[in-house]
């Protein structure tokens, strides 16, 4: 009676000494090592391969070959010389004559209470292990299987050696019943493994898999997800190139955790990139998403910071919707916070948004973050974003290092993360190979002969005087659009880049459109022949009305 207590005592301590995390190989592996030496000398954990990849409907038998995957084993150490399966290694279990193939297909527990000579290739994965088993003195064995849910997921086997007494059938209904807990805990671990790589896969096809060409602006980015299996989520940035040479820069996050999440990210990630195509004014292109955002049914909260850099103005118009602020690092090493105003998370419903500009020096980084880069279970958020304005401050590195650099010198002030991260650097530079100019026009008549005058004019010093006929032609019809239907033009910014592109500003709120002129009309054709004549064309407002752009491709 004694002994029967001690047994079920130390049944029921298994629950606090298994299943201590979701990571399969750590809770097979604290099964392993809970068991020796109490039950066994030595122990071992296999999963058959097909259930870690969800095949949870074709049971070993038949005609199938089943393969396991050793995921964890322990022994004493009179036994570490023998040679297991090792963790993480394929084994093909044939019909005959292992004994675990006995197990996976009748789902029973198999005992040999004395192993005869001839059993030991029954048991070892090679004949090698086999007579170290043998010379070790092992003399005894047991294989349960590990059942959760009705699903077969693999098989636990125990040995031992030595002067120690053989497994009886005590034993074989004591490992059943320490089986059948133990394979809740490996079967969770094993369901929340199958989805996290699902939601990482879904979030790294939803992120950008390239920075795209950026005039005048350097940008590195990195993501890292989640030490904690529950950590990943919706984190998102992208990396936008607009008319003009202008780039905007986002970083999101999705409140919450796991397929939802990383769903509403690529949702809210498109439909960002899609309102930047159309208005370029960061405030405003939050609103829009705070409307997207409460259409989900998901009905989940974001937060988002939106940055947009013009290289001809040298500046950021950044907005926040609840998120961390940027910080501006200068060429100096020197970090500081840029003071946007907060806003509401999207999908909260408060708008608007406020603006701010802020003055991009050169040499001067912009950083921008998700929270889980400096997020501890401790402190606040005024110690993140200190101990990330400490990070990000000092000797600077390359811009291709930064990103490493912030994520050594956060881990060290922060220890393991428990959620998914972004980081998102920028650095103005000299655009290599791109050329930009930015005229006033004059808000009369005269305006599309003086923009015909300035194209031409610079198009001959930048060795593109063949392209003068056409681009004349299409500034013509952008100024004269904005005469009639824009209040008067206001800025023109021609920029040489991969494409030659002319813009035309006014503040016009109606965005033009190609229209279907009849045979007879004098007019209302000038937006089919820049169509004609161009690579592409397009429009987006701004704070202060529009712009018309259109892109030529370069000679050659």
């Amino acid at each position: 009676m004694v002994a029967d207590a001690r047994r079920l005592a130390w049944l029921s301590g298994a629950d606090g000494r298994i299943g201590t995390t979701l990571d399969l190989e750590r809770t097979a592996q604290e099964l392993a090592d809970f068991t020796v030496p109490t039950l066994a000398d030595g122990a071992a954990v296999d999963l058959l391969e097909s259930v870690l990849h969800g095949d949870e409907g074709d049971p070993p038998g038949g005609s199938r070959v089943p393969l396991t995957r050793a995921m964890a084993v322990t022994a004493i150490d009179q036994l570490g010389h023998l040679e297991p399966a090792p963790v993480g290694e394929l084994s093909t279990l044939h019909p005959a004559p292992k004994l675990a193939y006995e197990c996976l297909t009748s789902r029973r527990p198999v005992l040999v209470r004395r192993i005869a000579p001839d059993q030991y290739e029954q048991i070892a994965p090679t004949p090698q292990a086999a007579r170290l088993m043998r010379g070790a003195g092992v003399h005894s064995y047991m294989v349960v299987p590990l059942v959760s849910r009705g699903v077969l997921i693999g098989i636990a086997d125990f040995i031992r050696s030595g002067k120690r007494p053989p497994f009886g059938p005590r034993d074989v209904a004591l490992a059943c019943e320490l089986a059948a807990k133990a394979a809740v805990f490996v079967d969770n671990a094993r369901l929340y493994s199958r989805e996290r790589d699902t939601v990482l896969t879904l979030q790294r096809a939803l992120l950008p898999r390239a920075a795209p060409p950026t005039p005048g602006l350097q940008v590195v980015s990195s993501y890292r997800p989640a030490v904690d299996p529950s950590g990943v989520g919706g984190d998102w940035y992208d990396i936008v190139p607009l008319p003009g040479g202008r780039s905007a820069l986002v970083v999101g996050d999705v409140m919450g955790h796991g397929l939802a999440a990383a769903a509403t990210m690529g949702r809210l990630r498109s439909v960002a990139r899609t309102l930047l195509n159309l208005d370029i004014a960061p405030e405003r292109v939050l609103a829009r998403l705070d409307l997207a955002a409460r259409d989900l049914e998901e009905d989940q909260v974001a937060t988002c910071l939106c940055a947009l850099y013009d290289p001809a103005e040298g500046t950021y118009r950044l907005a926040s919707a609840g998120h961390l602020p940027p910080l501006l690092v200068d060429a100096a090493g020197s970090a500081d916070f840029v003071d946007v105003p907060p806003g509401a998370p999207l999908g909260a419903g408060v708008i608007p948004y406020d603006p701010v500009v802020v003055r991009a020096d050169a040499g001067s980084r912009l950083l921008m973050c998700t929270d889980g880069l400096v997020k501890n279970r401790s402190g606040g958020v005024d110690g993140w974003l200190e101990g990330l304005r400490r990070a990000a401050s000092g000797p600077r590195p390359e811009l291709a290092d930064v990103c490493e650099t912030v994520w050594a010198r956060t881990a060290g002030a922060y220890g393991q993360r428990f959620d998914d991260a972004i980081m998102l650097v920028a650095e103005p530079c000299p655009p290599a190979g791109t050329l930009l100019c930015v005229w006033d026009l004059p808000a009369d008549g005269t305006a599309a002969r003086t923009a015909r005058h300035l194209v031409r004019d610079r198009l001959a010093q930048w060795g593109l005087a063949d392209m003068a006929d056409a681009t004349e032609l299409v500034v013509s019809e952008l100024v004269g659009n904005a005469l009639r239907y824009g209040r008067g033009p206001g800025r023109m910014r021609l920029m040489r880049a991969e494409r030659l592109c002319v813009e035309i500003s006014d503040t016009g709120p109606d965005l033009p459109q190609i229209q279907h002129a009849p045979l007879s009309a004098e007019g209302g054709r000038g937006l089919q022949l820049i169509n004609v004549l161009c690579r592409r064309w397009g429009s987006c407002r701004t704070s202060t009305g529009k712009i018309v752009w259109a892109e030529q491709d370069l000679p050659g």
